[in-house]
C-alpha cells in the first residue's frame, strides 16, 4: 500500500494544479483499478499505483517527446528510480504501442520498456478505458467515442484509437470476464 500512496502523491503533485481535468480522470482510473483487487491478488497494488501514474507524462514538467506514456515511464525510471514493472505498465497502457508507431516512437518504447504481463496491462487498460475525462465511470464504447470526438480524423490520437479499439475492447472484456468468474 505504501507505493500506492506514493504514486497518488506524485500524480497529485504533477497533475492537480496544471491539469485539473487530467487529475480528475486519474483519480477515477485509480478508483476503478482498486475495484479489481479481488482478481489481481498480490499485484493489486502494482496496478493501483500504475493507475495513479499512467498519465503523469502529460504534466508540463515532464513533457519531452510529447508522447505521454513514454515521457511518464522515462521519468519514473530515470528520476524516481521506480520498479521496472511499474514503468512498463505506464509505458504500454491503453494501446500505447500503436500510438508510438504512429508517432515514429515504437522502437523507442518497445526497446526501452518490456511489455508487461498481459493480465496486468489489461487491468490498467480496463481502468483507463472505463473512466471519462472527468473521472466518471462509463462503458468502454462510450469512452472510445468520447476520445474520437475530441480529435479530428487525421490526428495521431484519432488514428491510434481507431486502430487499437479492437484490442482495447478485448482487454476490457477480458477483465469483465475475470470479474464475473470471481463473483
Amino acid at each position: 500500500m505504501g507505493h500506492v500512496l506514493w504514486a497518488r502523491d506524485l500524480a497529485r503533485r504533477l497533475l492537480e494544479e496544471p491539469l485539473p481535468r487530467r487529475w480528475a480522470h486519474t483519480q477515477g482510473v485509480a478508483q476503478q483499478a482498486e475495484t479489481l483487487a479481488g482478481v489481481l491478488g498480490g499485484d493489486a497494488d502494482l496496478v493501483a499505483a500504475s493507475a495513479w501514474l499512467h498519465d503523469i507524462g502529460y504534466s508540463p514538467a515532464l513533457v519531452a517527446t510529447g508522447f505521454h506514456p513514454l515521457d511518464g515511464a522515462r521519468y519514473l525510471r530515470s528520476v524516481e528510480h521506480t520498479d521496472e514493472r511499474l514503468c512498463s505498465l505506464v509505458a504500454h497502457h491503453s494501446g500505447a504501442l500503436v500510438e508510438a508507431e504512429e508517432r515514429g516512437l515504437r522502437g523507442d518504447l518497445a526497446g526501452e520498456f518490456e511489455l508487461p504481463r498481459s493480465d496486468l496491462l489489461e487491468a490498467l487498460t480496463y481502468s483507463d478505458m472505463t473512466t471519462g475525462p472527468d473521472g466518471t465511470h462509463l462503458p468502454v464504447e462510450q469512452r472510445l467515442s468520447e476520445i474520437l470526438t475530441r480529435y479530428e480524423p487525421g490526428d495521431i490520437v484519432h488514428r491510434s484509437i481507431t486502430r487499437s479499439s479492437p484490442d482495447l475492447l478485448k482487454a476490457v472484456q477480458a477483465v469483465k470476464e475475470r470479474l464475473s468468474a470471481a463473483d
